[in-house]
């Protein structure tokens, strides 16, 4: 089954590159940036990726991230991610940054975006790995912060399809950065929200009405709300979920009590992400490999979830039909071994 989800032909939604620096890469980088380290070593380090919540995970998060300055530390780190991503047969990414992290820290973002971007760049020409580039504001931060930003992300906009939320979501609700997201959508930009992961499922109705995201990140706690439920599977509105992840952050105890099989009972549109694996203990493979182990799932419902995920993604029509098939052959192959 490991093999058969290695081969799936997929796309990642949802995966922040700040959160794929693996502790041999922070070292590395802290070295040759003469940056210290809290941690003496790898082995510490890794002892240290045991969260109680979202809160407990951002500490060591923005700690981590302060060992990118240089735009080849950028170009690193998403080239490490990437060659992973092209090992699990990952065709199309969709790669969340935080401009802040970096821009808070004096780090211009030029550096930050063209680092990240000539990575993708040469992914595509030499693995054939297709992607979108979404920068997310801090929620934790203010949203005049959040339009400084976004000022700041204008010039560039030739090279970003969307505009996102993420960081602590308890007490930030969506509605503080309705004027942000309003100009952005003016600006073509499309939208997403990171909402309903521990924050309630008003902050999805938030997401969905004020900022009119295109796609909800997270979104498990929408089964609280029938109506909400019912909406998001009429409207077709994808869900970026991350299991590992979900698992760490203690949102489920265990993986085996996880209600990904309850939403898609539901019809709707989920699919499968690595959140920050470095952080959370594994890729895309682990992942679908954890909910199939976990929940039993079937190897239909593994396909529909990667055909989720092509669908849900902010590619052309033509390009996702390509994928699409791609994926109908490899399943139908695979069922003839």
């Amino acid at each position: 089954m490991e093999q058969f989800i290695r081969g799936l032909p997929k796309a990642e939604l949802h995966i922040h590159i700040e959160g794929s620096l693996e502790p041999e890469l922070m070292f590395e980088l802290a070295a040759r940036n003469k940056i210290p380290l809290a941690f003496h070593s790898v082995e510490e380090l890794r002892q240290a990726y045991h969260f109680s919540d979202l809160q407990s995970f951002l500490d060591i998060y923005y700690a981590g991230a302060q060992v990118l300055v240089e735009e080849q530390d950028f170009f690193d780190l998403t080239w490490a991610y990437l060659k992973k991503a092209h090992q699990q047969n990952i065709r199309h990414v969709e790669i969340f940054f935080d401009p802040q992290t970096h821009t808070d820290r004096g780090v211009p973002f030029y550096r930050v975006l063209s680092g990240i971007y000539n990575a993708l760049e040469k992914g595509q020409r030499e693995m054939g790995l297709s992607f979108c580039l979404i920068p997310c504001f801090l929620r934790h931060l203010s949203a005049e912060a959040a339009m400084q930003t976004l000022k700041e992300i204008l010039p560039y906009k030739d090279k970003i399809i969307a505009i996102g939320l993420d960081s602590s979501e308890v007490g930030h609700p969506p509605k503080k950065f309705k004027a942000v997201f309003d100009l952005a959508r003016q600006e073509g930009f499309l939208t997403v929200a990171h909402a309903g992961e521990e924050g309630p499922p008003e902050y999805i109705y938030q997401a969905l009405d004020l900022l009119q995201v295109s796609r909800i990140d997270h979104g498990v706690r929408c089964l609280e709300d029938a109506a909400l439920t019912k909406r998001l599977e009429s409207r077709a509105i994808p869900l970026t979920v991350c299991p590992l992840s979900n698992i760490r952050l203690q949102v489920f105890k265990e993986m085996r009590v996880h209600n990904l099989r309850t939403m898609l009972n539901h019809g709707l549109c989920v699919t499968i992400n690595s959140d920050d694996p470095a952080y959370f203990g594994g890729y895309l493979v682990e992942n679908f490999l954890a909910i199939y182990q976990g929940l039993d799932l079937s190897v239909e419902e593994l396909v529909q979830l990667a055909r989720n995920s092509f669908l849900a993604s902010f590619l052309d029509n033509k390009t996702k039909e390509q994928y699409l098939h791609e994926l109908e052959v490899y399943f139908s192959e695979a069922h003839d071994l």
